[in-house]
Order: C-alpha cells, then structure tokens, then sequence
C-alpha cells in the first residue's frame, strides 16, 4: 500500500473574504499531511499576489471577492497565454451559476460547492494538483443546462473533431456528459488504463489543456446536446 508520505507536498493558497469560511477550508487542507495552506487571500488581487509568491500548486478561489473577483483571479493565474499556470478550483454555491461557464473560460480547472464534505476536499485538491480536472455532477448538469440556452460557438470545431477515431468519440461524449474514467470504462466495457489513454489522445489531438476543456468543447462542436448525444449513443 502506498501511503500519503510518498506524496510529493502540495502548495495551496485558499481565498475567500468570508475569514471563517477561509479558516475552516484552510484547516481541513492543511491537516494533511501531503498538503500545506502556504496562504490565504480574502480578495482576487491579495489572492493572485499569494499564489505567486508562494509558488502554489492549487487555489481554491471564491468566486465573489472584493477588488478582483474569483474569475479574474483565474485569469491571471490559470488563463489562456499565462507562463506557469496555477491550478485553481472554484468555490461556488447554487446561486452563483452564472459564473461557471466563465470560469470554465478563464482557465479554472474543477468547482466545489461550498458544503463540500471535508474528505472530498482534499481529494479534489490532490485530483487537481495531479493534472486531473474535477466537475462534480451537479456543476455538469447545470453546465448542460446552460448549454441548452447557448448557440454552438466554435468556429471549426468539426474539422477538429474528425481527427478523432469512432471510440474517441465515444469517450469524448461521455466526457462531456460528466463521466469519470470508471463510468467510461463501464459504459464501454474496458480498463481505466484504456481510458486514460484515449483521454490523453483527445486531449493531445483537439489541442485542449485537461478534462474540463473537453466538456466545453464536447457541446461546443454540437458532438453532445443538453439531452446526450446528438447521434444516439449511450443513456
């Protein structure tokens, strides 16, 4: 068994203007012994400047914050052209949907709700650091809601996605409707380490940064519709 000490320690700076929400999150993350809080921000500016000079690895940002909000925040550090991107994962509620999809954009890599129970947490700090990206269900349907109400907007997006081959597609649009590797493994009856594979392809061939740039572009290219996929395919 591998245990949490052969874990490189990952740097995280958490930024919220709330101090008791800021304190409590900060808490739980720094009680690991594989994560250490190098920092605390209670706005956008204070969190970028944090980030920076700590060198962090994740930011759990508040969306809301005064001076500069979370999705600038993200910009700065994670977004498109940003030499050393930091992984950030947005702290959102379900009244603050409107700011998903643009936090998406700038370059956010997950989103937790803020009731997030304490071990999800940690494991959503350790998936992000690790390269992954973390949509929780509830932030995906939302996501596919909004996708409903919104035009295709890629321009080229078709001559992109006739790189992939037939089963690529196929993970792309389980991708795009939030499932994880095992759910893909199941749903297409083969190993994660298939998957994985297929993912890194997709990800190589369409040019995109990690999973949550998939979901984007997976209902971007019309390749998944707010009901599925818009050629039949899995329920």
């Amino acid at each position: 068994m591998s245990g949490v000490e052969s874990r490189p320690t990952i740097r995280v700076v958490v930024a919220d203007d709330q101090e008791l929400v800021r304190g409590g999150f900060a808490m739980i993350v720094d009680a690991q012994p594989d994560l250490d809080v190098v920092g605390e921000a209670a706005d956008g500016l204070e969190a970028v400047e944090v980030a920076r000079r700590e060198r962090a690895d994740v930011v759990l940002m508040d969306v809301r914050m005064p001076r500069s909000d979370g999705i600038e925040a993200t910009r700065r550090l994670a977004g498109p052209g940003v030499d050393d991107p930091v992984k950030v994962v947005i702290l959102t509620t379900f009244d603050l949907d409107e700011y998903v999809f643009e936090a998406l954009r700038a370059g956010a890599s997950g989103f937790l709700l803020k009731d997030v129970r304490r071990e999800d947490l940690v494991h959503a700090v350790r998936v992000v650091a690790a390269g992954d990206a973390l949509l929780a269900p509830s932030i995906t349907r939302r996501l596919i809601e909004d996708f409903a109400h919104r035009p295709a907007a890629v321009v080229g997006a078709g001559t992109r996605i006739d790189a992939l081959t037939p089963r690529e597609r196929e993970v792309l649009e389980l991708i795009g409707r939030g499932c994880n590797n095992a759910e893909i493994g199941e749903t297409l009856v083969v190993g994660e380490a298939t998957v994985k594979t297929h993912v890194g392809r997709i990800l190589m061939k369409l040019d995109l940064r990690d999973r949550v740039q998939a979901v984007i572009y997976a209902y971007e290219s019309g390749l998944v519709g707010p009901a599925g996929p818009t050629r039949g395919g899995h329920s």
